[in-house]
């Protein structure tokens, strides 16, 4: 099964013509999409209730994936609110209950930062990361080219296999040791995720820019960067049972449409979205 969304709900203009309420916006995006990435997790850990929201208000089939909280991948700099990193899981693990109970946890994301290199310090941590979750399905994402260097790239996707993690293939700009390639392997026989960063070559890096959120993001996939990827996913279905993309690409407004023009590409029409209102005016 092909899985399409984006990353968030709140952004996307395309889907929301008549001016809908932030608080029913989900409920508007599930007649769109089948899944969303949760990606206000990774700045605070979401508070139950608003998981028990979300769940209650889409439909039975409809799936989040969970990105992990800035504190336990790294990113976060100066005073962590939690006295242990194993509070930190608690917590988080806690907040991941009312999707769990409802069958709606695709996976949980760990997106590790660009000076997350590849050396033994941190492979450890990953390893213990992966105990912490316990069964729960995790995605793997790295930002620094060290991962797969020629060197390592196989260690790391047997690795990834070894500890069963779920492969997040990226594509994104290529400038530098901050970037990684596109691998299309798959580590995990059930999943594999495929996250859609745009090809902003000029605005990745520029992090000490006014603008850098505004312009990280901004590109808009043509046609036939699309069918390429479109040839690639249906090779990856060969490989896992599920095969899930989700379109990042909004610092213009870009994502959902390109996640729109990726469905009629691969020829997919879901069964089970939410009721969608009838624009007549």
């Amino acid at each position: 099964m092909i899985y399409i969304g984006v990353t968030g709900w709140g952004d996307h203009d395309s889907l929301y013509p008549n001016q809908t309420q932030s608080r029913d916006k989900l409920k508007v995006y599930a007649g769109h999409f089948p899944i969303v990435e949760v990606d206000s997790a990774f700045y605070s850990i979401q508070p139950k209730r608003n998981a028990e929201k979300w769940v209650n208000e889409t439909p039975k089939c409809f799936q989040f994936i969970v990105k992990a909280y800035q504190g336990m991948t790294g990113h976060q700099r100066g005073e962590i609110p939690f006295e242990t990193k194993q509070a930190i899981f608690k917590t988080f693990k806690d907040s991941l209950e009312p999707y769990i109970q409802q069958n709606k946890l695709a996976m949980v994301l760990f997106q590790f930062p660009p000076w997350f290199t590849c050396r033994r310090e941190n492979v450890d941590y990953i390893r213990w990361c992966k105990h912490e979750m316990d069964d729960i399905p995790c995605a793997l994402e790295f930002r620094h080219q060290s991962w797969f260097a020629p060197a390592y790239l196989q260690k790391t996707l047997d690795f990834m296999k070894t500890e069963k993690w779920i492969h997040s293939i990226c594509d994104e700009p290529q400038s530098g040791e901050g970037s990684i390639p596109t691998v299309l392997e798959v580590t995990d026989p059930l999943n594999v995720l495929v996250r859609f960063h745009g090809r902003n070559v000029n605005g990745w890096q520029k992090r000490n820019a006014e603008n850098w959120r505004e312009v990280r993001y901004l590109y808009r996939y043509n046609q036939k960067e699309l069918q390429e990827w479109a040839d690639r996913v249906e090779r990856l279905a060969k490989e896992c049972d599920n095969v899930y993309l989700l379109f990042n690409n909004n610092s213009g407004g870009d994502a959902a449409d390109n996640a729109k023009e990726m469905m009629n590409l691969l020829q997919i029409e879901y069964e089970g979205l939410a009721p969608r209102q009838l624009d007549l005016f």
